[in-house]
């Protein structure tokens, strides 16, 4: 796993913390935020996926 797996999935936990936090308290801002948070952490493991894969097919 390299460094983009891990804050990928790292933004990913927190993202959906803020998503659930958002929705028990009304807050549709804070929800939002979350979601945002979880796209953009999906997106990092994806380069981390593809920068692993790369290094794997050139090895």
């Amino acid at each position: 796993m390299n460094k983009n797996q891990v804050e990928g999935r790292t933004d990913q936990v927190k993202g959906k913390l803020k998503e659930a936090a958002g929705k028990v308290t009304g807050n549709e801002s804070l929800e939002n935020k979350g979601k945002r948070q979880n796209l953009g952490g999906k997106a990092e493991v994806a380069y981390g996926n593809a920068k692993r894969d790369v290094k794997k097919a050139t090895s």
